[in-house]
């Protein structure tokens, strides 16, 4: 579709916004959203025909792209035929969506539970693990985010949390590993991965086994970093759990279906989890869906015990129809296949590339069409490029960065002192060297605050 502008009805919409919407995340008098006329495949446009190639997948979400037609017939045929339907009844989208899904979880997650998005399916992992070990304490990871509602909040990591930490949500933080910015002193991935299982076994040990419900980990941390667990890492976690009978909640909402070249990332470390969280790429976002896949264990204790939980919405028909059509497209299209082999070849030897030329690039890190740049002040320190948690002027020189990407055409996604390429799983090869040669004039203005 070629953009048409239409700047009036841009004003329209604009103004309609800073009337009545209340934004997310936000001062609200110091926001100017953007005005989005249309989408389509890996791009936008606003009201006066600028295109933007989105390097974000919205929030990570659409991993096969705007408007794919087959997904929007499916949700035209579906509210044909049924548009909404009580969650105590068996569907044929439903089951057939939970069909698919327990069809691609790793090991014997096969029941699952249908939640409205992410942040409400880490609610009801963590309600099941509490119930099924009768223990209170929940441990999670700082560099971390789960979701807004009041719980998943609460495990956050980031400084989300802060506002909102009631501090009696029996929540206790320990520190994951991340070699470029290590806590524990390491030089190596062996000496990470050993040390931050050693300090998750003493966190465990002065908490109190006996009181630990749950350890939840995204198994690819998302918006705090993109950090792949060194290896054996998960697999020590899973150990510890097994050892003390604390349930494993792996958080898969930004990772799973695709983002990092595997069905779930769970899959490349070979670990299965006791429950698995997820929703955004579920069906591309079209239409809100989550969910919690549960193992046998855990399914069996509400065999003959009423779970206390659910959801109005719970497994909408709309949006389920939405993630059999977006599943099955994956399947056709070979979208996975897709995400791993550009990952691979295009866009993890690009970063790499503006690495070599871009000093303000500290560090380049991910998989599939997961990827972080740690933009820093210098190489040899690693000071950030701009401080933790930064605003305002403190904030310029990621601010000055992300405005050049946007003027080069492509729509970061920034987050403290990085940028997170995560474009539709379905980019094109020519699309993502689009989205690398804007990313290298961006970042020439990154370089210019370089010490």
């Amino acid at each position: 579709m070629t953009p048409q502008p239409d700047p009036e009805a841009g004003a329209a919409v604009k103004a309609a916004d800073r009337a009545h919407v209340f934004h997310s995340w936000s001062a609200q008098e110091l926001i100017d959203p953007l005005a989005v006329a249309g989408a389509e495949g890996s791009y936008f446009w606003d009201y006066d025909g600028r295109r933007y190639l989105d390097f974000t997948s919205g929030l990570v979400y659409t991993n096969i792209g705007y408007q794919h037609p087959k997904v929007v017939a499916a949700i035209q045929e579906q509210a044909a035929r049924m548009t909404t339907f009580a969650p105590a009844f068996a569907v044929e989208a439903r089951s057939e969506a939970a069909r698919l899904i327990a069809g691609r979880t790793p090991g014997d997650l096969d029941k699952i539970f249908f939640t409205n998005g992410g942040a409400d399916a880490v609610e009801h992992a963590l309600r099941m693990a509490r119930l099924h070990t009768g223990r209170p304490k929940v441990l999670s990871a700082y560099r971390s985010y789960h979701g807004g509602t009041q719980q998943a909040v609460n495990v956050t990591g980031d400084p989300r949390r802060w506002a909102s930490d009631s501090g009696t949500a029996g929540v206790v933080h320990f520190w994951a590993p991340f070699l470029y910015r290590s806590r524990f002193y390491a030089e190596t991935e062996e000496q990470e991965c050993a040390r931050a299982l050693e300090h998750l076994e003493t966190t465990i040990a002065f908490e109190g086994p006996s009181t630990i419900a749950a350890v939840i980990l995204e198994t690819i941390p998302g918006t705090a970093g993109i950090m792949p667990p060194p290896p054996g890492y998960l697999a020590g976690v899973r150990e510890l759990c097994d050892k003390y009978g604390i349930v494993l909640v792996l958080d898969e909402v930004m990772a799973g279906f695709g983002r990092t070249g595997t069905w779930f990332a769970a899959d490349l470390y070979d670990v299965v989890p006791d429950l698995m969280t997820f929703a955004k790429g579920v069906n591309s976002g079209y239409v809100p869906l989550g969910g919690v896949a549960l193992s046998a264990e855990i399914a069996a204790t509400f065999a003959t015990r009423p779970y206390p939980g659910g959801l109005t919405y719970s497994g909408h028909p709309l949006a389920c129809a939405a993630a059999v059509a977006t599943i099955n497209v994956m399947e056709e299209e070979g979208v996975v296949e897709n995400a791993a082999a550009l990952g691979a070849s295009v866009v993890g030897p690009g970063l790499r590339e503006l690495a070599e030329r871009h000093p303000s690039v500290g560090e380049v890190r991910g998989t599939g069409m997961f990827w972080a740049v740690e933009l820093v002040r210098d190489r040899e320190t690693r000071e950030p490029l701009v401080p933790y948690n930064a605003s305002g002027e403190a904030n310029a020189p990621m601010a000055a960065f992300a405005a050049a990407a946007k003027k080069a055409g492509i729509w970061p996604f920034v987050n403290m002192n990085r940028t997170h390429v995560v474009p539709p799983l379905n980019t094109s090869e020519a699309e993502l060297k689009e989205g690398l040669a804007a990313l290298d004039t961006a970042l020439s203005v990154a370089d210019a605050y370089v010490r």
